[in-house]
């Protein structure tokens, strides 16, 4: 091949010494060899050079978990260690998979991982789930490498990841791979990305699916990043900070010369078909490697064009060969596996040779550790040849395919989460294939949430978006895309974006996706604080909905009348979910039961709270799920807070453990308020202080702005117990505002109006609160026993247990 002058541009590049950015823009059209000669320019630099490559054809390269899982393993067996990476990349995947614990099962590269299996090893068994904190705190457990594991305890960006939030911890992630690169290489590092284009589909809606590329490659300054692309990179349009960071290098169409030169080394020596080919192929390698895959005669190369020489070649490959191309050239990405399946279907052969010889041909790439993929012009041209019929039947079968790899239990190769592809490429199959409506739709985006996170839902997302954008689907597919958005904007607390996209609900609600995207509008406007206008879509959703949401809409309703005093109302559907839900589903029938005893324990029926509460503890063990249990954990500290001060010592103990692996710091604030409060109870005012204030902390990091408002009133108790009865009104005023702003806990604002009382500071506005929030319990029969309790819960709480 030509490409002296590219190739020693590159040399070049690698020979300079600089202490920033460098990327080395390949760019060509389709088909001019881009991808051909990223290949041997990475062939040519691996005894001098750390190199790794990403192509972005593949689809779940283009998503920053995988990418940079592939970048790691890759770097990783050329000796580059990535230890802080390793902890920061497991606190991501774990936020992304909050369900599932850290394991050499479900984590990408664990084996590869010294600090990670150091961690997993020391667990001895224990349960681990990926927090800054708990990942640290196992690490120092290892009996192996003293000084690199006090290296990473450390380090200031592991201490604060767990204080992040999810975009900010993907930064961090990037950085903290860049760091590791940048300090364990011990030779320079050339890092290769193919097909750019990729990340900018059509839709109009990749605008910014680089931006973690370009955040990745901005702190690469010790290497080189070879990018090739169809068109320059248009970085420097938006930040001229690129202009001097990019250094464009065309491939343009080969010389004549080279052209023959390639011929003839390919075996086509007859003159005529060499200068006949050599005109036609306009200087693209692809369609000079068809040549000599076929080895084309001079009668066959007579007068041809390059479209000619595409169909030549179908027409010259063996009849059975050229049928399971057309057939592989509608998978994105297919294996031997994917052969088979395809082969066994259409009776064509299925063999070991038969597939060797299939991808001997120059325009099948590599995909993967193991996949392949055909170049962008083949795969064009068969398509052509096929009928819309058979295109579904084969996606039919893809989608059965990736449906039960989905369903095996290994969940990674290289770094890439093997069942979140499948899921995706499930996914895509079944759409194209025209088999799936919005409903199995969201359900293939719960379970990319599953086994891929937020990242694993946005594949699916986009594929759903590019369907769309391509003039296919229809009305119930469109909303579900908007759904999809709509709750990823809730999963980030995006309030601005879900009501944006629900400006009023307009849509059925009768169907999956319109109750969901009901539910996603709503929960955008609880967030932003407009909770009443929540409550009505919610009750829309329940009302309207037969479906399985319904059950979801019910919790939601459920949880705010409880929140707003409406405990007869709460309880009532809880019962009613009991009632529908699968007797075998204990997750949510746990929800329920655990839902009657946060309404009990609202309504300061201690009792009843308890036995619910050990109800749903032991639906949670039969679902063996961590989180659920872990939140029993807070439950139980914060009930025995008022049964038994003294155990809730313990029991809040183990709930900070449990709460600390799993991330979650609104749970966390709620259990050192359930500690704060049982040490006040037992006059350790001290204590009782410092947790307070680490509740507080835990809180406000949370945005949870209830919870806040009842840790403060509580320390409105501590102040009034030492004497600082400013401090106390002040806490109690404050809390009252809050609580009356969220519009939740009438039976708080009671006991704040009595405590108020008690430090004769009652006055006009708080006598006027509390008489709303007595108007607000229903049944309203429970108002003179509520009052009862509420007046001696303050009375404990100004004494000692």
């Amino acid at each position: 091949m030509d490409r002296e002058p590219v190739i020693a541009a590159f040399d070049e590049a690698l020979r300079a010494q600089r202490n920033s950015p460098y990327v080395f823009n390949v760019v060509g059209v389709g088909g001019i060899g881009k991808s051909r000669l990223l290949q041997e320019l990475c062939r040519r630099r691996t005894d001098t050079h750390r190199t790794a490559t990403l192509d972005l054809q593949v689809p779940a390269m283009r998503q920053q978990e995988d990418a940079l899982a592939v970048l790691r393993v890759e770097l990783g067996r050329q000796g580059v260690r990535f230890d802080r990476f390793d902890i920061a990349y497991a606190v991501l995947w774990q936020r992304l998979h909050p369900h599932l614990r850290l394991s050499r099962k479900e984590l990408p590269f664990v084996e590869e991982s010294e600090a990670l299996t150091q961690i997993i090893d020391g667990a001895a068994g224990v349960p681990v789930f990926g927090t800054g904190v708990g990942l640290l705190r196992l690490l120092g457990k290892a009996t192996t490498g003293m000084r690199q594991r006090q290296k990473i305890k450390a380090d200031e960006t592991l201490q604060q990841l767990d204080d992040l939030t999810n975009a900010e911890l993907a930064d961090a992630v990037t950085y903290l791979f860049a760091e590791d690169l940048r300090e364990g290489s011990d030779r320079p590092y050339v890092i290769f990305v193919d097909a750019y284009e990729a990340l900018l589909p059509t839709s109009g809606r990749g605008i910014a699916q680089d931006v973690w590329l370009r955040d990745l490659i901005a702190q690469l300054d010790r290497g080189v990043v070879v990018m090739a692309s169809r068109e320059p990179l248009p970085w420097g349009t938006h930040d001229p900070g690129w202009m001097e960071a990019i250094h464009r290098q065309r491939v343009d169409g080969l010389p004549m010369e080279a052209r023959l030169e390639l011929l003839e080394g390919g075996g086509i020596t007859d003159r005529a078909a060499q200068q006949a080919i050599a005109t036609a192929s306009q200087g693209l390698p692809f369609y000079l490697h068809l040549a000599v895959d076929t080895r084309t005669t001079a009668r066959q190369a007579a007068a041809v064009s390059s479209e000619e020489i595409l169909q030549r070649f179908l027409a010259h490959v063996a009849t059975d060969e050229i049928r399971t191309l057309e057939l592989l050239s509608i998978a994105r990405v297919f294996d031997f596996d994917i052969f088979q399946a395809v082969a066994d279907a259409f009776d064509l052969p299925r063999h070991r040779m038969a597939w060797e010889s299939l991808t001997a041909y120059s325009f099948v790439y590599p995909a993967g550790a193991h996949g392949r993929r055909l170049h962008q012009l083949m795969r064009a041209a068969l398509h052509q040849r096929l009928s819309e019929e058979t295109i579904r039947d084969v996606q039919s079968l893809l989608r059965h395919v990736w449906d039960a790899r989905a369903a095996r239990d290994d969940a990674a190769e290289n770094g890439v989460a093997i069942r979140a592809r499948a899921v995706r490429e499930a996914a895509f199959c079944g759409l194209h294939a025209g088999t799936l409506d919005g409903t199995d739709i969201l359900a293939y985006a719960d379970r990319a949430m599953c086994h891929g996170g937020r990242q694993g839902v946005d594949g699916v997302a986009q594929d759903l978006r590019d369907y769309l954008a391509a003039g296919a689907g229809d009305a119930d597919l469109a909303l579900t895309a908007r759904c999809l958005e709509a709750e990823s904007a809730v999963l980030l607390g995006d309030a601005e974006t879900a009501t944006r996209l629900t400006p009023s609900v307009d849509w059925s609600l009768n169907d999956t996706p319109g109750a969901r995207l009901g539910i996603a509008a709503a929960h955008g406007r609880r967030i932003a604080g407009a909770t009443s206008e929540a409550q009505h879509i919610f009750r829309q959703v329940w009302n309207s909905h037969s479906g399985t949401v319904r059950l979801r809409a019910g919790f939601c309703i459920a949880d705010l009348d409880m929140c707003q005093g409406r405990f007869g109302d709460a309880l009532a559907i809880a019962d009613q979910i009991l009632a529908d839900a699968p007797p075998d589903d204990f997750v949510l029938r746990g929800d329920a039961v655990r839902l009657q005893h946060l309404g009990h324990r609202f309504a300061f029926d201690l009792d009843a709270s308890h036995r619910c509460l050990e109800m749903a503890a032991a639906l949670y063990a039969r679902a063996g799920t961590a989180p659920e249990q872990a939140n029993i954990a807070t439950n139980r500290a914060e009930l025995l807070a008022w049964t038994d001060p003294s155990r809730a010592i313990t029991a809040a103990g183990e709930a900070v453990d449990a709460q600390l692996d799993l991330g979650a710091h609104h749970e966390i604030g709620k259990a050192f308020t359930a500690l704060a409060i049982a040490q006040l109870r037992l006059g350790q005012h001290g204590p009782a202080a410092v947790s307070f204030q680490t509740a507080a902390e835990a809180l406000e990091r949370a945005r949870y702005r209830s919870g806040r408002a009842r840790a403060e009133l509580f320390r409105g108790f501590l102040h009034a117990r030492v004497g600082h009865t400013g401090a106390a009104v002040a806490s109690t005023r404050w809390a009252v505002s809050e609580l009356v702003a969220a519009e939740v806990y009438p039976t708080l604002l009671m006991v704040a109006g009595y405590l108020l009382d008690v430090l004769g500071a009652s006055d006009e506005r708080t006598s006027e609160i509390t008489t709303r929030a007595r108007a607000q319990i229903r049944p309203a029969h429970l108002l003179p026993s509520l009052d009862t309790r509420a007046r001696a819960l303050v009375t404990a709480m100004l004494e000692d247990a």
